[in-house]
């Protein structure tokens, strides 16, 4: 096959994961079909990956990366994320996905644990393990030192109490986790297939930020300074790595040169295997490099302390 051609075969992977184009050569079959993403092949996979998600989306824009995620690499048993090597990107991991008993919280199991129930952390070849115990579930994350980790963890578990060390699920967490699972309106199975695509959410700016939160029986997904909506739409929907996603509404100002451009744009898609919907918005914040080296330069300061 020629290298053009083949470049073609990964575009839409590659803007959906970060991947480079020599590392998915060996994934060609030769059949001269785009490459796919694979889907988790396991509902424990599938679980955790959401999970992780919607936790560390309240990170922010701080990073040029969405999540701080500068790369995927999708697996049916275990999802690969590389993360930007900044000390305070490590430390937001930490802090959101961390599991705590929060006392005194009422008597939804699921209010009584911060953090992400069940998660354990440790290090192997390549990063950092996140897993569940008694699962196959695993997320690796790579791309920094795994030290900071295991220091900034370890200095977060002395000063407010964590769960990451202990050996197997506490009662608290496995009450969480089965009210979580038992829960009607999880988007676990719309969430995972959104992390192994995290890159499509990444606009062309310097700072990045997408959130994700459920509400009613659909699902919101938002970014600050996203991609053009074209763009978004089509690695979505039908292209060869979209989820098929249908495009019910939207509106869209991003190829107006007018000053109402900033107003932000929005896209309503349902996801016709379930029948939920997903509700976008690009808000277009327009935020400068300066924006973000100031606060990163502040957070990297602090961020073993």
């Amino acid at each position: 096959m020629n290298p053009p051609a083949a470049l073609l075969l990964t575009a839409d992977r590659r803007r959906s994961t970060g991947e480079s184009h020599q590392a998915l050569c060996a994934l060609l079959s030769g059949s001269g079909r785009p490459l796919s993403i694979p889907a988790a092949l396991h509902a424990e996979q599938v679980r955790l990956e959401a999970a992780v998600f919607q936790r560390v989306c309240a990170m922010g824009g701080v990073s040029e990366h969405p999540l701080g995620v500068v790369r995927v690499r999708p697996r049916e048993d275990r999802l690969t994320l590389q993360l930007v090597d900044e000390p305070h990107v490590i430390g937001h991991w930490i802090d959101l996905l961390s599991p705590a008993v929060n006392e005194g919280m009422g008597d939804d199991p699921r209010d009584r644990v911060a953090g992400v129930p069940g998660l354990r952390s440790c290090r192997e070849a390549g990063g950092i393990r996140l897993y569940r115990p008694g699962t196959a579930a695993v997320i690796l994350l790579s791309g920094f030192n795994p030290r900071w980790w295991e220091r900034i963890a370890g200095r977060r578990e002395d000063h407010y109490g964590s769960l990451l060390r202990q050996p197997d699920w506490t009662a608290v967490e496995k009450a969480a986790y089965d009210a979580r699972a038992a829960c009607p309106r999880d988007a676990s199975a719309l969430l995972s297939p959104l992390l192994r695509r995290i890159r499509v959410t990444a606009g062309p700016g310097p700072v990045n930020s997408t959130d994700v939160w459920t509400t009613g029986n659909g699902v919101r997904l938002e970014t600050t300074d996203g991609p053009p909506c074209p763009d978004l739409i089509q690695l979505l929907t039908d292209g060869p790595c979209g989820l098929g996603w249908q495009v019910e509404n939207k509106v869209c100002t991003c190829l107006c040169d007018h000053s109402h451009a900033r107003t932000g744009c929005t896209v309503n898609f349902r996801d016709p295997a379930t029948g939920r919907p997903v509700w976008y918005s690009n808000l277009k914040w327009g935020r400068t490099i300066e924006d973000r080296l100031e606060t990163t330069a502040r957070l990297n300061r602090s961020a073993f302390t």
